[in-house]
């Protein structure tokens, strides 16, 4: 019962409180991360902004001093230490099943459900999408727009669609 009323209070009130970069911002940081931390694992010292969406809260653990920006779409995630999530990034668990040309794809159902793995150190830009299932290396760039599709070796920079080796750190 208290972590559905944690959901509520979230998403109807702290979800839409201003961004810890304006005065007072601070507490309101604290008051969505108190109120999130019923629903899911968070870590000390994160920063939560404004309009960060967990889905129904299950399968998410944040690590210590994280950063999540603004419009952050999280359906289940593991991640790590001092990762960086850009505004508008979306880390998804599962898609749409599609194999039947017969049934239309509204009605055939989602996919078994694999969360994200985002290990320490990882830095996502703007607008990324990070597909079910996708693993993220430490010490990974994820460039802005771009769509990871495939497991990401530590220390690499990524970018495009689908994201590709841009180089090594």
């Amino acid at each position: 019962m208290k972590k559905k009323f944690s959901l509520l209070l979230y998403y109807f009130i702290a979800n839409r409180l201003p961004s810890s970069f304006f005065p007072l911002g601070k507490m309101f940081n604290k008051i969505r991360v108190a109120l999130a931390s019923n629903f899911l694992k968070i870590g000390k010292n994160c920063k939560i902004q404004p309009r960060v969406n967990f889905g129904d809260g299950n399968s998410i653990i944040i690590g210590d001093h994280c950063m999540i920006n603004e419009n952050v779409y999280i359906q289940q995630a593991v991640i790590g230490n001092y990762v960086m999530i850009a505004p508008n990034v979306a880390l998804y668990a599962n898609t749409h099943i599609y194999e039947s040309k017969d049934i239309p794809m509204a009605l055939q159902g989602k996919s078994i459900e694999q969360p994200c793995i985002i290990e320490d150190d990882v830095w996502i830009g703007r607008n990324a999408v990070i597909m079910p299932g996708v693993r993220i290396g430490t010490g990974s760039i994820i460039g802005a727009g771009a769509v990871v599709t495939k497991d990401v070796e530590p220390y690499c920079v990524m970018g495009g669609v689908p994201a590709k080796l841009i180089k090594k750190r």
